[in-house]
């Protein structure tokens, strides 16, 4: 069971938490990180969806989820990719590219803000080191190469902000 800590408009934390699957309050948002990790040769870390998960079964994305209670950002982005690819990240190697509230996206509430963390790391991936089954395969691949899913509708829906505001960072 996750449980979740509630944050009004301007990411203050209200001190109500909710448990993951309820329906999350009016005018409270709980709060998800996405993190992107660049290779710093022009390719980025993209994860394959399970095909076991609820939502987006088999989709590409970047690493992400929602930050657990008592938890801050930049721990959540570190636990997520030990969790869904086993890289072990170093804090000092990210930096928060920017936060914003999700209301709706695609008529479908969302009631979240969402942190766009950046890292550099190019080390190995190794999917065994993982501490979830969450990721069926990650790949390095370059912008080009996302854009491709992108156009195939194979990435996630939700992360079309890559192309404008991730990219070349």
């Amino acid at each position: 069971m996750e449980i979740w800590d509630l944050y009004n408009k301007n990411k203050e934390f209200t001190g109500q938490t909710m448990i993951r699957g309820e329906t999350v309050p009016e005018n409270c948002y709980h709060l998800v990180v996405h993190v992107w990790i660049h290779d710093g040769n022009g390719r980025y870390l993209i994860s394959q969806r399970s095909k076991s998960r609820r939502k987006n079964p088999l989709l590409w994305e970047c690493v992400g989820g929602s930050v657990l209670t008592g938890e801050n950002s930049l721990a959540a982005a570190l636990r997520e990719t030990e969790e869904e690819v086993g890289v072990k990240l170093s804090p000092s190697s990210g930096r928060l590219l920017f936060s914003k509230v999700r209301d709706v996206i695609n008529n479908v509430p969302f009631s979240d803000i969402v942190d766009v963390w950046l890292f550099k790391y190019n080390g190995s991936v190794e999917l065994e080191n993982a501490t979830t089954d969450e990721v069926e395969q990650a790949r390095w691949m370059t912008v080009d190469g996302i854009k491709e899913l992108w156009d195939e509708g194979a990435l996630v829906p939700t992360l079309g902000y890559f192309f404008t505001e991730v990219k070349g960072e």
